[in-house]
């Protein structure tokens, strides 16, 4: 026998099929965020942008090591960055423009291993068998 009565099982499974019919019909709504200029963002000039690509470049653990390997430390590089003119910081930002932009791979490793540790998981969930010949 069931617990509840006939009625408040009717009521109940009417009110979800309403409730589940409406969240489905109702228009979603979406819209562009407005974007705000932070302090330290402020690019007043085309120097301002090619400034922010090159020490974004030199803040890469790559390139900072290659400084380092070359025996420039990258307090050094940042002083003789600020010295440059127009046209040389332009042309070091339109070079650095190809350096890869992220991490140093780890986290996509991580990632595979996590996804290759779940399809084993579901096959052996699955009573499967994985045989590597």
């Amino acid at each position: 026998m069931s617990c509840f009565s006939r009625r408040v099982r009717f009521v109940t499974a009417l009110f979800l099929l309403l409730h589940f019919t409406g969240l489905n019909v109702t228009p979603a709504l979406a819209g562009l965020a407005p974007s705000r200029v932070s302090g330290a963002t402020t690019i007043a000039s085309t120097r301002d942008a090619d400034l922010l690509v090159v020490q974004r470049a030199l803040e890469h653990k790559v390139v900072a090591q290659k400084l380092r390997d070359y025996g420039v430390e990258p307090e050094a590089a940042k002083t003789r960055l600020a010295n440059l003119n127009d046209s040389e910081l332009h042309q070091l930002a339109s070079a650095s423009a190809g350096l890869p932009s992220g991490g140093d791979g780890v986290g996509a490793l991580i990632s595979i291993a996590i996804l290759i540790l779940l399809i084993i998981l579901i096959v052996k969930l699955l009573d499967k068998e994985i045989v590597v010949r």
